[in-house]
């Protein structure tokens, strides 16, 4: 079975729902339009503008309505514009999130420094990466610290939401520093539904829809998001020494016990008031530092 996308405006979208009004289906998925199910196909139209056709005759069904959409997989040679997050899983630290743009004659350059999966990197060699490749490409690294995290999060904004936006912003502001360039495809490390993604960034001023795909393991794609992914893993390590320095000991990654006791002893030393600095606060972690604190 194969599957198809294609990207299209609303009237289009009308059109096309007029087509197969006689196979329309009750169903439609969290932020869809329509789906239509043919004896070969079943077709999903999304608000973000994507219709998907998956099925055996997926292909026949889509050229019906315009060229196809690049396969992911086709990326790997193009001028890409990645983009990547880092520290959502981490108790301690900000979230950080980077966007690259990689023209495909600088790929070799980038493959030759050592651009790969940050979390196939010691912190070492993200450093050393990392400073030369700021100079290389163009990027934009957003960073948000913990205390600005809790407010959105205690305000009702989902985690997912804040990255939808800062990967949005970082996007917008690499496609600005480019411009007129334009790249040939955007690669977004999948996080969330694409369109859950843009049902998260419809009121926002900038929103790049042409040309975008979402896929897991983006960084094995193209070396742009690659590169954003060490990007931000360069400046969530230099903000990481910094909250460890105002702790006044090294805090642990990740969100572990190590990370339960760390946070105990700074409730113990620095008080509870201090945690919305430091921490992700409605991670579980905070309830079990509490008890915690109270046994030192």
């Amino acid at each position: 079975m194969s599957n198809v996308v294609l990207k299209k405006n609303s009237i289009e979208l009308e059109q096309i729902k007029k087509y197969y009004e006689n196979y329309l289906l009750e169903k439609v998925p969290h932020g869809g339009l329509f789906s239509a199910k043919t004896e070969n196909c079943t077709i999903t139209a999304y608000k973000s503008g994507k219709i998907l056709f998956q099925g055996n005759g997926a292909e026949t069904e889509a050229r019906k309505w315009g060229e196809l959409e690049q396969p992911v997989s086709e990326l790997s040679s193009m001028s890409v514009l990645g983009s990547d997050e880092v520290g959502t899983g981490d108790y301690f630290g900000p979230v950080t999130v980077a966007a690259a743009y990689v023209k495909k004659e600088d790929i070799p350059l980038l493959k030759d420094l050592g651009v790969k999966d940050s979390k196939h990197l010691t912190d070492e060699k993200i450093i050393v990466i990392a400073k030369q490749l700021i100079n290389i490409v163009p990027h934009s690294l957003l960073t948000l610290h913990n205390e600005k995290y809790n407010q959105l999060q205690q305000s009702g904004m989902t985690q997912v939401k804040m990255k939808a936006l800062l990967h949005n912003q970082a996007i917008g502001h690499v496609l600005n520093k480019i411009a007129p360039e334009k790249p040939e495809a955007v690669l977004i490390d999948q996080f969330v539904k694409e369109e859950i993604y843009f049902e998260h960034i419809k009121n926002e001023p900038a929103i790049q829809k042409d040309r975008v795909y979402f896929s897991t393991k983006a960084e094995g794609i193209h070396v742009s998001v690659a590169a954003a992914s060490i990007i931000a893993r360069y400046a969530f390590i230099r903000h990481f020494e910094k909250l460890s320095e105002a702790a006044g000991f090294t805090l642990p990654k990740g969100a572990g016990q190590q990370v339960d006791e760390a946070a105990a002893k700074l409730i113990k030393e620095k008080g509870r008031e201090s945690l919305p600095k430091f921490v992700k606060l409605h991670f579980a972690n905070t309830e079990k530092a509490i008890q915690l604190s109270k046994k030192i």
